[in-house]
């Protein structure tokens, strides 16, 4: 599959190098699926015809992973607006995400990826170093996917206090 995005070279990655693991930009998202909050399988190609936001974070009910729900959570009518969809994806568990998502009252779906196999996909499984101990881990970032299912935006190594605000900007952008 050829993919053609109208992705600004300035928006291509930001945040980090010109690949995120094995993710280029323009090139066919890796597929998955993975259960939700409720046990209901989700597919990427359920977003066929719109862009897709897959932020992926380390732990539910953590400070910064809690600040970064909250910020998707409340643009989330501006999201959709400019034709996206969100999910959080993380190697917690559907029971935990379960608590996570009733707690805050997200309307976007949380998805448990156990094996981390869809994080390495994405580039979002790797080594980290927080305050000075180094580990294998989630690594806190954002792909953005076009409505054809390609990689239009990545963002790596992201902070979460603003980190929507950043992703809604990138979104008006790419309708450009």
């Amino acid at each position: 599959m050829l993919c053609y995005t109208t992705v600004r070279t300035s928006l291509e990655y930001i945040g980090g190098n010109a690949h995120m693991g094995k993710l280029e930009i323009r090139q066919p998202a890796p597929d998955f699926e993975l259960p939700n909050q409720d046990c209901t399988l989700v597919r990427l190609a359920d977003f066929r015809g719109q862009k897709l936001v897959a932020y992926f974070y380390p732990k539910d009910n953590t400070s910064g992973c809690t600040r970064e729900a909250e910020g998707f959570r409340d643009l989330h009518d501006a999201i959709v607006a400019a034709g996206a969809r969100v999910v959080g994806i993380s190697k917690d568990s559907v029971s935990s995400h379960a608590k996570f998502h009733s707690k805050l009252e997200l309307p976007f779906d949380l998805l448990s990826d156990t094996e981390h196999s869809v994080l390495e996909a994405y580039g979002a499984w790797g080594t980290k170093t927080m305050y000075g101990k180094t580990s294998e881990g989630t690594i806190r970032s954002t792909v953005i996917v076009d409505e054809e299912g390609c990689v239009a935006a990545v963002f790596a190594k992201v902070k979460p206090d603003g980190h929507a605000q950043e992703v809604l900007a990138a979104l008006a952008s790419l309708s450009d």
